[in-house]
C-alpha cells in the first residue's frame, strides 16, 4: 500500500529512464548548406542567361595559319581558331601566303558530320593536305570557261561562250520545235555511288542528271555522267521552311544571311565540280520564295552564263521573275514523277507528263534515283517514239519553253 502511495505521490516520469537524444546538426549549419546550394543555382542560371554567344549552335570554323618556313622545333608564326570570324592571332612576320591558308571545318547541323576543306591555299598548301585541296578540274572542260575562286575553279563566260550552251546535251532542236517534247531530270545524285551509277548507265543520255555538291568525289561521278552523254546540272542547297529541323547540308544558302555571305557559299558549291549547264534548287522552299535572297543568286548565274531550273516544289517561287530580270535561261518542273514511289503512281505521273506535253508542246518531269523510279522511267522512255513524243535534255526544253 505504501509502495502504491509513494508511486502516486512521485513526480511523473521521475523514475523513468531518460531517452537517448538523436544527433542533430545545429540549425545554423543547415542554413549554411541551403545558402551555398542557392548561390550555386543562382550562379549557374546567371551564366546561362547572361553569357551571350550570338553564334551558339552555328557551325564552327577552325582556321589554322601556318608559317611555311617554320621548322619542326619552331612553332608556326601564328595559330588560332575562329567562331564566326577570321583568326586574329597571326603575327606580323607571317608571310602573306601563309596567312591565306585556311582549313575550314563545316559541320552538318542535322548529322554532325564534319567536312574539312582547304581554301585559298595556293602553292603554299602542304602536300599532306592534298585530300582536302580544291577538287581537280574534270576531263573535257574548256579552261576558258573557268575562273579561280578561293574554293577552286568555278564557271565563267568567255566572250560569247557560255557554259549553258557549251555543256548542253545533244538534241535535234529542229525536230524538237515541231513536235511535243518531254525532259526528265533525275536529282540527288553524287552522294550514293551505286544509285548514281544506276542512273548514269540505265537511263538514256537525253535524261538530265542533277548532282548535289556533297559526297566523297561528286566530280568523278559527274565526269562519268558526261562521258555517257548526260547533260548535268548542279543542285544548290537552299533553306526550306522548317530549317534547321530539315537541313539540306553544309553551306546551305539562308534567307538570314547577307547577299555576300550567300554568294560566298554559292562559290563553294560551284567549285565542287565542273561541266554543268545550269543550277537548280535542292530543297529551298523558303529561299526560292524570297526575292531579296534569290536575286543575287540569279545575278551570279547570269554573270557566269548558267541557266536556272526551278524543280517546281515551291508554289511561291519567284525564280521565274528573277530569271527574266537577268535574261537567264529558265525552266520549271511540271510534275514530280515519284512523289508516291510505287510503280502504279509513277506510271500515272508519266502519263500525266505526256498529256501536258501534248497540250503545251513541252513538259518537264523530276524524279529521284530510286530503283523503282529508274526502272519505270526507263521502260516508259522506250515507248515514246511510237507515241510521237520526243525526249530531250533539260536545256532544250528550257529553250523551247522560252520561245513558245
Amino acid at each position: 500500500m505504501t509502495e502504491t502511495a509513494d508511486d502516486l505521490s512521485a513526480p511523473l516520469g521521475q523514475d523513468k529512464p531518460r531517452r537517448k537524444r538523436r544527433l542533430r546538426l545545429p540549425f545554423t549549419v543547415m542554413q549554411l548548406l541551403a545558402v551555398m546550394l542557392g548561390l550555386f543555382l543562382v550562379t549557374f542560371a546567371g551564366f546561362a542567361i547572361f553569357n551571350k554567344d550570338p553564334l551558339g549552335g552555328e557551325p564552327m570554323t577552325r582556321i589554322a595559319i601556318r608559317d611555311p618556313k617554320a621548322t619542326d622545333d619552331k612553332p608556326a608564326a601564328g595559330q588560332g581558331q575562329e567562331h564566326g570570324q577570321d583568326s586574329k592571332h597571326a603575327t606580323k612576320e607571317a608571310p602573306k601566303e601563309a596567312a591565306e591558308q585556311k582549313t575550314v571545318t563545316m559541320i552538318d547541323g542535322s548529322t554532325g558530320a564534319r567536312h574539312d576543306v582547304v581554301i585559298g591555299a595556293g602553292d603554299a598548301a602542304d602536300k599532306g593536305e592534298a585530300a582536302s585541296a580544291p577538287p581537280p578540274v574534270m576531263n573535257g572542260i574548256d579552261p576558258k570557261l573557268l575562273e579561280k575562286s578561293r574554293y577552286g575553279m568555278i564557271p565563267a563566260m568567255s566572250g560569247d561562250l557560255k557554259p549553258f550552251n557549251v555543256y548542253a546535251g545533244e538534241a535535234d532542236r529542229a525536230k524538237a520545235a515541231k513536235m511535243p517534247v518531254v525532259a526528265i531530270v533525275i536529282g540527288g545524285l553524287g552522294v550514293g555511288a551505286a544509285k548514281t551509277a544506276d542512273a548514269i548507265m540505265k537511263l538514256p543520255g537525253a535524261v538530265t542528271l542533277a548532282f548535289t555538291p556533297y559526297g566523297s568525289d561528286p566530280g568523278k561521278l559527274a565526269e562519268r555522267a558526261r562521258a555517257q552523254r548526260h547533260e548535268i546540272f548542279l543542285q544548290i542547297p537552299m533553306e526550306p521552311y522548317d530549317f534547321p529541323d530539315n537541313d539540306p547540308g553544309p553551306q546551305t544558302l539562308l534567307t538570314s544571311l547577307t547577299a555576300d555571305q550567300n554568294t560566298d557559299r554559292l562559290y563553294w558549291h560551284l567549285s565542287r565540280m565542273q561541266g554543268y549547264a545550269g543550277l537548280t534548287n535542292f530543297m529551298g522552299a523558303r529561299f526560292i520564295a524570297t526575292d531579296a535572297a534569290m536575286q543575287p543568286i540569279i545575278r551570279e548565274a547570269s554573270r557566269r552564263g548558267l541557266g536556272f531550273f526551278d524543280d517546281g516544289s515551291s508554289p511561291r517561287s519567284i525564280a521565274s521573275q528573277a530569271a527574266g530580270s537577268f535574261a537567264v535561261p529558265f525552266g520549271r518542273g511540271d510534275i514530280a514523277l515519284d512523289a508516291v514511289p510505287t510503280p502504279t503512281e509513277i506510271d500515272r505521273a508519266l502519263n500525266k507528263l505526256e498529256s501536258t506535253a501534248r497540250e503545251r508542246g513541252v513538259a518537264i518531269g523530276t524524279a529521284s534515283a530510286l530503283p523503282v523510279s529508274i526502272e519505270r522511267v526507263s521502260a516508259w522512255i522506250k515507248t515514246l517514239n511510237d507515241r510521237g513524243i520526243l525526249l530531250v535534255p533539260l536545256t532544250t526544253a528550257m529553250l523551247k519553253s522560252k520561245s513558245s
